[in-house]
């Protein structure tokens, strides 16, 4: 797996510098700090949202999913197309898709109000 992981920062080199994290037998795709995809059996999966998943189903890409205590999990993130693996430009393009789609997300997560903590008074 090392040696996918470390080519994917040639693969996505023309997006810019990334760094790769291991996660839950998986790996993490980050820019910035932010991730952008995740790798899973060798298998490259991009963030989605509202806003760009139209574009992975249309090509019939699925969705990240793993089981969780006998359920199916679906993740917002979907299948890389396999040409980007040998086209730097078409890599690029959809990277930067993806992280506009982890900016968007994080920019939602940072507006929502802090939940108040209830104190409790003697």
């Amino acid at each position: 797996m090392y040696a996918f992981t470390e080519h994917l920062k040639e693969v996505f080199a023309r997006f810019g510098p990334i760094s790769v994290r291991r996660m839950f037998g998986g790996h993490g795709l980050y820019r910035e700090g932010l991730m952008f995809g995740l790798v899973f059996k060798e298998q490259v999966y991009l963030k989605a949202d509202a806003q760009n998943q139209a574009e992975f189903e249309q090509l019939g890409l699925g969705a990240f999913v793993y089981e969780a205590k006998g359920k199916a999990v679906k993740l917002s993130y979907f299948q890389a197309p396999d040409a980007l693996m040998d086209e730097p430009e078409l890599a690029a393009v959809w990277a930067w898709r993806s992280f506009d789609a982890a900016l968007r997300a994080q920019a939602k997560r940072l507006a929502k109000p802090a939940k108040k903590k209830k104190v409790a008074i003697d």
